[in-house]
């Protein structure tokens, strides 16, 4: 049986924990639910997706770990910051508990493999890992595997939450990079849960997390910094929940506060709703429809490179005179512009036209279609040249299942026509990539940069997270140098 503690944060009577400022309010009922969750309380499905959805974060953090710009990242932050003994992943190196946190969610968000929610659009892996292994280094005594479970289950749940408020897509509509805004909170409530506050604590946790949030769209189009968004929110929300633990206070009901809160800021003109952060709160669980994704792209463009997949079945690419895709209007503004040679691989990673002819030339779109050689080859940028992309404007308004809903069809120099749509891609809430296929994803990433004997060791520590004695066992086998992806 788990109890409710408050160990390391608050300190005091147990039986007189501190309480939020409103514990009817939204914001304090978020923090009393997170103050109050115990192992107990989750479903053992719900465990066991956040164990697979932590391991492919870790795949993710390894394969990011040495790529060209991690590299450039890395060095970087570490002559910025000073010297520390937190795990920078995959490098041998280690830094002060900020940096690695930056750094880690950089790694984990290196190449677009990693997890995205579809509602609510954020990486949680890239701000809940980071945050946590970070908070670890600074816990007065070691943390177990249910103690970290526990903790990211938090995270999982609160960071969708909050982007509900919000009306999820419609800050990537608005040009913000949802997960950054959506973010700071999800690591502060996974560190915060770490850290064992109590609800008053939280509730300034929550506020210092919102008063950090920030991150500009356009950094897809050729900027490192896109990579290091999450990263950002992660080393925020650790930070968020350190000064909260030391007894420095944050905004009190960040979430329903009129002026200069949370909602009314990023929400204005776009009617928030403080209602959606509890709804159903400890009964539907976000950590179940969050996505695994099974290509390095974007995930508005999945739909897209599953639809290019199977057209290559009736079609040869050099018999290709034309493509023309339709979407909706969140991947229309998030993935397509015209885009022009040379391209940065984050750029072809965010361009809808990109991802497809490498769909339709490649039959897949994983790292080997981001070299700099796929990048500039000409079978590529004539098919992009043969592409035009339509916003289907009526799909802003469909139903959830079709809002998504991507159509291809590719005309051939002897004028047939062919047409595959897809409504929701493999991985979809509806068709989960399931835990066994995760396990498999995430050796198809750790094997390309490690020995298959360590990625097991790791695949093992996490798949049994729940009775792993002491979180250093993973940091440990974390911590050696991977290879480079790319290289």
């Amino acid at each position: 049986m788990y109890i409710t503690t408050y160990p390391f944060g608050f300190q005091g009577d147990p039986m007189n924990v501190p309480a939020a400022t409103d514990p009817a309010g939204p914001t304090g009922r978020l923090a009393t639910w997170v103050a109050d969750l115990t192992l107990d309380d989750i479903p053992q499905a719900v465990l066991d997706r956040a164990k697979h959805l932590l391991l492919d974060g870790i795949g993710c953090a390894l394969v990011g770990a040495q790529l060209p710009w991690s590299r450039v990242a890395t060095d970087a932050v570490l002559a910025l910051e000073g010297p520390g003994d937190a795990v920078v992943i995959g490098t041998g190196r280690t830094a002060a508990a900020p940096a690695a946190a930056i750094l880690n969610g950089t790694f984990i968000q290196g190449f677009e493999l990693d997890d995205f929610h579809p509602l609510a659009p954020l990486h949680s892996c890239s701000l809940l890992i980071p945050a946590l292994l970070s908070t670890v280094c600074t816990r007065p005594q070691p943390s177990t595997g249910p103690d970290l479970l526990l903790a990211a289950v938090a995270g999982f749940e609160v960071g969708p939450r909050v982007g509900h408020t919000l009306h999820g897509t419609q800050m990537l509509d608005r040009g913000w990079h949802s997960g950054s805004v959506f973010g700071t909170h999800a690591a502060a409530m996974a560190s915060g849960k770490l850290r064992g506050l109590s609800p008053a604590q939280l509730e300034d946790a929550l506020g210092l997390a919102g008063t950090q949030s920030a991150g500009l769209m356009a950094a897809q189009y050729e900027a490192m910094s896109k990579r290091m968004h999450h990263g950002f929110a992660a080393r925020n929300g650790f930070y968020a929940a350190g000064l909260a633990a030391a007894g420095y206070t944050g905004i009190k009901r960040v979430f329903e506060r009129e002026y200069g809160g949370f909602l009314s800021v990023f929400g204005e003109g776009h009617h928030p709703d403080a209602a959606l952060l509890t709804g159903e709160l400890g009964r539907r669980w976000e950590t179940t429809i969050i996505m695994v994704k099974s290509y390095a792209a974007m995930g508005g463009l999945h739909a897209a490179i599953d639809a290019a997949r199977r057209l290559r079945d009736s079609t040869a690419p050099q018999d290709i005179s034309s493509i023309d895709i339709t979407v909706g209007e969140t991947v229309y503004r998030h993935g397509w512009w015209r885009p022009q040679r040379p391209l940065t691989p984050i750029g072809a990673q965010m361009n809808i036209g990109y991802a497809t002819a490498a769909a339709l030339l490649d039959g897949n779109v994983l790292p080997e279609q981001f070299t700099p050689a796929r990048l500039d080859s000409d079978d590529i940028w004539s098919l992009i040249a043969a592409t035009t992309v339509h916003l289907d404007e009526s799909l802003a308004h469909a139903d959830i299942a079709e809002r998504f809903r991507t159509d291809v069809v590719v005309t051939t120099r002897d004028g047939a026509v062919h047409h595959a749509r897809v409504a929701l891609p493999h991985g979809a809430p509806n068709d989960p990539v399931t835990n066994d296929e995760l396990v498999d994803k995430f050796h198809s990433l750790a094997d390309r940069v490690t020995s298959r004997a360590r990625a097991e060791a790791i695949e093992r520590l996490v798949v049994d997270l729940d009775d792993l004695d002491d979180i250093g066992q993973l940091m440990d086998l974390l911590a050696a140098p991977v290879a480079g992806a790319l290289d």
